[in-house]
This record gives structure tokens, C-alpha cells and sequence, in this order.
């Protein structure tokens, strides 16, 4: 039985002219590839997001789509789009994932690894 196999790549960046550390904001921004590995189509339809900073506080994003869209993806094709937060403190880190619904119309949640956000430039990426 033919089925997506959804792969998901992840580069968080600091935005240094998005911040201001005596106001304690700090930008940042993380561009997203979404690739479909199987072979069978699925649709991105939303998405689930658990931000927190290095002080513990945890905020919850939820949403339709990405940047507006709901990509349906081919096999082989690619979606790729930059979004950003911003955090109270220099570091903090984000996960998630997107809830797809294949083209037989079954629903499924492809996770995304938690990822660092480092404005401190000692940080790592987590793929």
C-alpha cells in the first residue's frame, strides 16, 4: 500500500535586529523544509507548536496550515517557508508537529524534534 513518508529539516536563526535585550525580546526565525519521501500524496492541514524559554514559561501555538498554506505534497516535492517568535529570554527551545491527512483521507501526526533558539551563538540544531 502506496503511503507519505514525511521528512521535516529545521534552521533556526537569531534576529538581532528583531531584538532588544534590555526589553527583554529576542527575535527569531526558523525556516522549515517539509519533504515527502513516500509515495503516496499528503496534505498539511495544521499545526501544533510548544515554545518555551530558559525561564520555563511555555506557550502553545496552535493553527491552520503554515504561513497561510496548506501544501498538498507530491511524492518528491517540497514545501519550505520562514516564520519567527520571539522569547523573553536569549535561549529557549520549540517542537511540535504538523497533522497531515493522507489522500485516503486517514489523519496523521509527523513530529518535529525539538530545536534550540540561541541567541547567544553556543547553541545547536536539532534535525
Amino acid at each position: 500500500m502506496s503511503k507519505p513518508e514525511i521528512r521535516i529539516r529545521v534552521l533556526p536563526r537569531y534576529l538581532p535586529d528583531q531584538s532588544s535585550p534590555l526589553e527583554e525580546v529576542y527575535g527569531f526565525a526558523y525556516t522549515i523544509a517539509i519533504t515527502n519521501k513516500g509515495d503516496a500524496a499528503a496534505q498539511l492541514i495544521s499545526r501544533r507548536w510548544i515554545i518555551v524559554d530558559a525561564d520555563g514559561h511555555q506557550e502553545e501555538v496552535r493553527g491552520l496550515g503554515v504561513v497561510g498554506h496548506q501544501p498538498l505534497l507530491q511524492p518528491g516535492e517540497s514545501f519550505e517557508y520562514t516564520s519567527g517568535c520571539r522569547l523573553r529570554t536569549p535561549t529557549g527551545s520549540m517542537e511540535g508537529h504538523y497533522r497531515f491527512v493522507s489522500t485516503e483521507g486517514e489523519p496523521f501526526d509527523v513530529p518535529i524534534a525539538r530545536f534550540e533558539l540561541d541567541a547567544t551563538g553556543h547553541g545547536r540544531t536539532v534535525h
